[in-house]
């Protein structure tokens, strides 16, 4: 044998010795995971979920290449959403005031983290005024609105949108260059996932947008850059419609970026709401109007949003009526991420990761809320409901696929046999959390 063909030979197995290995490496990397939460945005306001009063054509795309869930729904609030969703657990367990997530809590990012992602969040804080309450939680980096400071400024101006007051990793900074904050947010996760695409990370987006004062945008006629954010709480209604179309075309924007790194199989990127549209807007869902409902349990209150798109990993047009509320999540992206939760810590998700992948999974036949703002028990709202029927714990008892706004409570005695059943069920439901608080 000659030396110039024991030279091909050798480094023919070489290449195909590092080519085994780049193949296992690749196989053993877990997903990258990116999580989006626009805030104050129910279920009508998207195009592929029936409504036809906004434009969000980057959503709607996520959903036909990957799977949309019909029966989704948050906390009416929130902070009373955002603990639940970060911890997997209801708020009878863990919620103590509004704007504030108790520190002795896990949250996914602790988790993610201890499991060896890099973790990162932008948007909407409102979970902790101390400096380090996102390193606490489990985020390596952070570019957030009212985490330490308020949220408006000297001059009662709102300081969210327009030239906003932002704090990066715990240092605040004002924008006065004409910058709106959903870029500033976005690109700050972009920069995150380009410095960290050759390993995996956690990117969670609770966007500050589209919640009030509802204001011009970028991309509206009238927009200001010199503006020094809304005088008013609300701001102006009209607005809205610009705003749900900016916050899609940011969803798209960082769905670009993810293609554009190569990086769509490695990563599955999660769109959802974080409680119902506010009030005053109304929207068109399904040929009727639709009011908005935030703050209060009924349908339009917490029925949101849920897309989840992972090019060569979930079928495009996957759907599921299956039960899904906040707490889990958790679950979910534990099993995404192939981390199983410590024993000590009490769970109440059920991962909709088998759903995603197209298979049966455990489908809930309940979910549970307790609900109040200020963790006070004067007002709290507690019950449990599946896709048809809700039962408080005072008793009220609505048929909610056809008595969405609860307007007309049920009688026991002149249920139907279905009616009685799932009230059985969901007053057995309501006793497993009896005590707990």
């Amino acid at each position: 044998m000659n030396s110039g063909f024991r030279i091909t030979r050798i480094s023919s197995f070489l290449i195909c010795f590092l080519a085994l290995i780049n193949s296992a490496f690749s196989q053993e990397r877990k997903p990258n995971i990116i999580l989006i939460m626009a805030d104050d945005l129910g279920v009508e306001t998207i195009n592929s979920y029936g409504g036809t009063s906004y434009s969000t054509p980057f959503i709607d795309a996520m959903a036909a290449e990957g799977a949309q869930f019909e029966n989704t729904y948050a906390q009416p609030l929130c902070t009373p959403s955002r603990v639940q969703l970060m911890t997997g657990q209801y708020n009878v367990r863990n919620y103590t005031v509004f704007g504030q997530l108790n520190r002795d809590q896990t949250t996914f990012a602790n988790l993610l983290k201890d499991a060896g992602y890099k973790t990162a969040i932008a948007g909407k804080w409102q979970l902790g005024k101390e400096k380090d309450s996102p390193q606490h939680f489990g985020f390596d980096e952070s570019c957030l609105w009212q985490h330490m400071l308020g949220a408006t400024d000297k001059d009662g101006n709102d300081t969210r949108y327009s030239n906003p007051v932002l704090e990066i990793n715990g240092v605040a900074k004002h924008f006065d260059g004409g910058q709106f904050s959903t870029d500033i947010t976005s690109d700050f996760l972009i920069d995150f996932i380009e410095k960290n695409q050759d390993q995996p990370f956690f990117a969670y987006y609770p966007m500050i947008i589209t919640h009030c004062p509802f204001v011009p945008t970028p991309d509206s006629k009238d927009w200001d850059p010199t503006s020094p954010g809304s005088p008013t709480y609300k701001g102006d209604p009209q607005y809205f419609g610009d705003m749900v179309a900016y916050m899609d075309k940011i969803v798209g924007k960082i769905i670009a970026k993810v293609d554009e790194l190569g990086l769509s199989e490695d990563t599955i990127i999660i769109f959802t709401g974080d409680n119902g549209t506010d009030e005053p807007v109304v929207s068109m869902y399904r040929g009727a109007e639709y009011p908005g409902g935030k703050k209060y349990t009924t349908e339009n209150g917490m029925h949101v949003p849920l897309v989840v798109k992972w090019d060569g990993h979930i079928a495009p047009g996957t759907q599921s009526n299956d039960l899904v509320d906040f707490s889990d999540f958790l679950p979910t992206l534990l099993d995404v991420a192939g981390v199983k939760a410590p024993k000590n810590l009490s769970l109440d998700g059920v991962s909709f990761y088998p759903q995603l992948m197209d298979k049966k999974g455990k489908s809930r036949d309940w979910i549970y809320s307790w609900y109040t703002r200020n963790g006070d028990l004067e007002s709290l709202k507690e019950f449990a409901q599946n896709t048809e029927y809700k039962l408080y714990t005072t008793g009220e008892f609505f048929n909610v696929e056809k008595d969405w706004l609860e307007k007309s409570p049920l009688i026991y005695n002149e249920l139907d046999k279905s009616g009685k059943k799932a009230f059985k069920t969901l007053n057995k439901a309501l006793k497993k959390y009896e005590g707990i608080r």
